[in-house]
């Protein structure tokens, strides 16, 4: 089935209506993936701060997320194309949508500062747009792309079931995260010191803070002290 261009146009240009208090951004899927505490800090704390990473990051989106539609060789691209699902409860932004005039494949497409990565982090954002996609068209959308700027290289995405599950697991995850209002206690990693929140978050401090565990343990106390009045 070839999608209208009018269709792909509206798509471009339209206001993501968050369909309710539980809809998420695609970019707290990459959020989680990277670590559960940066997620809650950005998404329920509203906690931000830049770094060198996250500058590169925005003025390489500032180049692409032009909004401006063109047309080469029978593909057309259409950027900053804003999508959402009612299912999953999900929206944001694609970088970009190719469109191939002939056989009316969509092809969805990321941009991303650096190199890839050796986690599925960039794929599950990718296939969440593509799920969205899908709801939103109701057409298949096999395959998508992702481009490094560090590597200068596109590297072909496909949307395997087994990428698919491990898509909407993130998904669900993230709800119930977000829905708890809760923020997991740090755990530190090598990846911790690439986090733009590294200074506000401390993992190292946390963890070899033994005090920590005793707050939290308190935490769970009164949290079993409330629940067990309720059930009274």
């Amino acid at each position: 089935m070839k999608l209208k261009l009018t269709n792909l146009t509206y798509l471009s240009h339209s206001i993501v209506r968050l369909v309710n208090m539980r809809t998420i951004s695609l970019s707290a899927l990459q959020h989680y993936a990277f670590c559960p505490r940066q997620c809650a800090l950005i998404h329920n704390e509203q906690v931000w701060a830049e770094n060198y990473l996250t500058a590169q990051g925005a003025i390489l989106h500032e180049r692409v997320d032009s909004g401006v539609t063109e047309t080469r060789k029978n593909i057309r691209y259409e950027r900053s194309v804003h999508v959402s699902s009612e299912k999953l409860d999900l929206a944001g932004i694609l970088d970009m949508l190719e469109h191939n005039l002939q056989t009316g494949t969509l092809k969805p497409i990321e941009y991303k500062r650096g190199k890839p990565k050796p986690t599925l982090i960039d794929e599950i954002q990718l296939c969440a747009q593509a799920l969205c996609l899908e709801e939103m068209l109701n057409q298949k959308i096999d395959e998508g792309a992702l481009w490094y700027q560090q590597t200068r290289h596109r590297i072909p995405i496909l949307f395997t079931n087994q990428l698919r599950t491990k898509t909407l697991t993130i998904i669900e995850q993230v709800h119930r995260l977000l829905e708890s209002g809760k923020t997991p206690l740090p755990t530190y990693s090598k990846q911790c010191k690439a986090c733009s929140l590294f200074e506000f978050c401390q993992p190292q401090l946390f963890n070899n803070d033994k005090s920590i565990s005793y707050v939290a343990n308190l935490f769970t106390v009164q949290d079993n002290l409330e629940q067990l009045m309720d059930d009274a």
